[in-house]
């Protein structure tokens, strides 16, 4: 059946909106919903694709791609064990700059084996300079996926901070060096900062110390043992007390949502004066969620896992709450669901839709196309 053709009871086609986040690891978030909405068109609804992204990876490409006039540049930069990488520096008009700390600082950037108490935010920042440099007035910087836990200390050593140990020399970079820590210097940042609009985008609620902070939440993910996790955390600490002594950051900030974002990057962006926000929403407004969901009968979301995290932050939840408050039915599609939180009408996962032999990991376009299908012919079934 053609996506013009009217239902066999001779309805208009259903109009869905698919609107997931990339799938870490195996799919964008343009692919992803582009599959999706394939499949729903084979089952004869009219669709719409509108990637979305929450600050962590694929938040350039998201933004980019919903922008006529963007562009994307490649700069040399520091990488997260401080080799040198080039990463992609996104504009979205002549003044607007997009940087995702993952594209000089993530996991994805890291070749062989994983260090977590030396990979450093640096990179980051130093695309930051690159997009001040561009004569940015306002820069969006989305959190997530990063190799880090340095408190942003890196990135705010490359905007003109200084980080010095007991004997007044530059602390050495990573997050292991920070229990180092003795005297901090927030004087040198670049000035052109306080005249860019600094936004941004978190996809996690933590703060920066605790048990639901940086080290402690993401640090295994990262490599870090236990012992290592310890002194992370340490670091934090003396990273924020110092700060707070020697520059006047506010004691608040520790406890900020989002602060723990990127490995505590969130607190280092927001001392140099940056504002925290919840990167779905951000995308979400840039895309105009909004009026595509208002244009639709069902919405599609997904991404890699659907579980706690989800609720905290993750454009899936984003998408879904923004959909019930114009009561409109939303259906994630994952490919692991641990938990369905309640605003969803239903999950899929992909391994329920994979064939014998069909291993998800290796063909998620194709399970994809087959969740918008089946999603589509569930919704126009009678009853």
């Amino acid at each position: 059946m053609s996506a013009d053709a009217p239902s066999p009871r001779g309805r208009p086609p259903l109009r869905v909106l698919c609107a997931p986040n990339a799938f870490r690891g195996s799919l964008g978030a343009g692919a992803a919903a582009a599959a999706l909405a394939a499949g729903a068109r084979d089952a004869g609804a009219e669709a719409r694709a509108v990637p979305m992204a929450d600050g962590g990876d694929g938040t350039l490409d998201v933004l980019v791609a919903a922008s006529p006039s963007a562009r994307v540049e490649g700069h040399r930069v520091c990488g997260p064990l401080s080799g040198r990488l080039v990463a992609r520096l996104g504009w979205i008009d002549a003044t607007t700059a997009v940087v995702e700390l993952a594209e000089a600082s993530g996991l994805r950037r890291v070749r062989g084996r994983l260090d977590p108490l030396r990979a450093t935010s640096r990179g980051a920042g130093e695309l930051i300079i690159r997009a001040l440099d561009g004569g940015a007035r306002r820069i969006v910087v989305g959190l997530g996926g990063s190799a880090c836990t340095d408190g942003g200390g890196g990135l705010l050593t490359a905007l003109g901070a200084r980080l010095l140990d007991a004997h007044g020399r530059p602390l050495r970079p990573g997050g292991g060096a920070l229990a180092e820590l003795d005297r901090a210097e927030l004087g040198g940042l670049d000035p052109r900062l306080h005249r860019c609009r600094v936004e941004v985008a978190v996809d996690v609620d933590s703060p920066l110390l605790g048990e639901r902070g940086a080290a402690a939440t993401f640090g295994p993910q990262k490599g870090a043992t236990a012992a290592e996790v310890a002194r992370l955390t340490a670091g934090l600490q003396r990273l924020a007390d110092v700060l707070e002594r020697d520059a006047g950051v506010p004691p608040q900030l520790r406890d900020l949502a989002g602060a723990g974002a990127a490995g505590g990057s969130g607190y280092g962006l927001a001392a140099a004066g940056a504002t925290l926000l919840a990167g779905a929403s951000l995308v979400a407004d840039v895309v105009r969620l909004d009026a595509a969901i208002s244009g639709s009968d069902l919405v599609v979301t997904g991404e890699g896992r659907l579980d706690r995290q989800t609720t905290a932050g993750k454009a899936p939840m984003e998408v879904a709450l923004r959909a019930a408050r114009r009561r409109v039915g939303c259906v994630a599609v994952a490919g692991e669901v641990t938990l369905i939180p309640a605003v969803f009408l239903r999950a899929i996962s992909l391994a329920e839709l994979a064939r014998p032999g069909e291993d998800p990991r290796r063909v998620p376009r194709r399970l994809l196309r087959r969740a918008g299908t089946r999603i589509v012919r569930e919704a126009a079934a009678p009853g």
